[in-house]
């Protein structure tokens, strides 16, 4: 690869999706207690996991890092595949396994490893070089708590966003997550959610119907979830109680999006009694408020036909750019949008993220 021939490009990248890892448990060590040390050194996060087993894997082998520690663990390593290679402005660092703190069945647990895990992001991953920018992860079973930790942290200048995990066993619209959004509106952060814990700890079966027998099916069915939580933060008022709060879906896929919103336009006008807080379409909402990344975008055969999709749900404003990064599904930002026309294709890759995390359009030096 040419890497000096891609810096060149005219197009200018924010990643919003790259997983950044730990080497090992005991990375979280300095900055958990005492309490806690013996219990993440024994067994990790503990509980189970999806079930779901992914037959090519999960990570990119080529993202190891010499030493044997896990893909995505070093930021060196990251740095020079992904970042260098592709020259990206800005890689939004959405954490691992990390994102299991909110399935986890003790939520004291869960919030000491968050708090770990962001003060390991501090230290580790946002020194490391100007290019990456941090989501704060919270553990969603205690909101007034991870509330607390979006105040202690939400003001640090490379911190752009808020993550939890999209699985729950209450959609994410309802008041008792309410604090969350407060606090984070408070700080102008966005709020993400993830999938990935569909279906283990406390979370809801993966899937409307129950639990499917294979990864493909898991993984085909992941937008279900997205689905309902969009529907939840419209119709709860989520939007309305909280004016500047912006929502960004990450790979939950976005060819879902409008027959949702025509649903719902069409139901809430027969509906609306129900939620008389909402004063304009369901749709209007979602375009003002929910952003959505690319990867894994959907691949028709015939790609006019996404253009179409990115068309009705006004991608050039809703949709940024996504590699998932180490993942096996990494989406080469040159190769995904090779038809999409040029200015939607700005916005897609840059410019949109550049608004919602207010980035400057200038791109920081990149760390020798």
């Amino acid at each position: 690869m040419d890497t000096g021939a891609i810096r060149q490009s005219r197009w200018r990248i924010v990643d919003c999706d790259v997983h950044n890892a730990f080497r090992s448990y005991t990375d979280l060590h300095p900055y958990l207690s005492d309490v806690w040390k013996p219990r993440v050194t024994a067994g990790g996060f503990g509980g189970a996991g999806t079930g779901y087993f992914s037959p090519v894997g999960v990570m990119r082998r080529d993202a190891q890092p010499d030493d044997g520690s896990p893909p995505g663990s070093s930021p060196d390593l990251t740095r020079r595949q992904l970042l260098d290679a592709y020259g990206i402005d800005y890689a939004i660092l959405t954490g691992s396994e990390i994102l299991r703190v909110s399935t986890m069945t003790d939520p004291n647990y869960a919030a000491a490893l968050a708090s770990a895990y962001n003060d390991h992001l501090v230290d580790t991953w946002l020194r490391a070089d100007e290019r990456f920018l941090g989501a704060l992860v919270v553990a969603t079973q205690d909101p007034v708590r991870a509330a607390k930790e979006i105040d202690r942290l939400g003001s640090h200048p490379k911190i752009v966003e808020v993550i939890m995990a999209s699985a729950t066993r209450v959609p994410y619209g309802q008041r008792q997550y309410w604090p969350i959004y407060e606090a984070a509106e408070h700080h102008g952060l966005p709020v993400a959610i993830h999938p990935g814990t569909e279906g283990s700890g406390i979370a809801n079966p993966p899937t409307a119907a129950g639990y499917p027998s294979t990864y493909l099916e898991w993984h085909t069915s992941l937008s279900q979830n997205f689905m309902a939580q969009t529907v939840s933060l419209v119709c709860e008022g989520v939007f309305v109680q909280f004016p500047k709060l912006k929502f960004v879906l990450i790979e939950g896929g976005v060819g879902w999006l409008p027959h949702l919103m025509w649903r719902l336009d069409k139901n809430y006008k027969a509906l609306r009694s129900e939620v008389p807080w909402l004063t304009r379409l369901p749709s209007e909402y979602i375009k003002e408020h929910i952003r959505l990344t690319t990867q894994p975008i959907e691949e028709p055969e015939n790609p006019e036909h996404l253009l179409q999709i990115f068309e009705m749900i006004d991608a050039a404003h809703t949709v940024m750019y996504s590699s998932d990064y180490p993942h096996w599904d990494f989406d080469d930002p040159f190769w995904a949008f090779r038809f999409v026309p040029d200015d939607l294709k700005r916005r897609i890759l840059s410019e949109t993220a550049r608004e919602l995390y207010n980035l400057p359009a200038a791109a920081p030096s990149p760390k020798s």
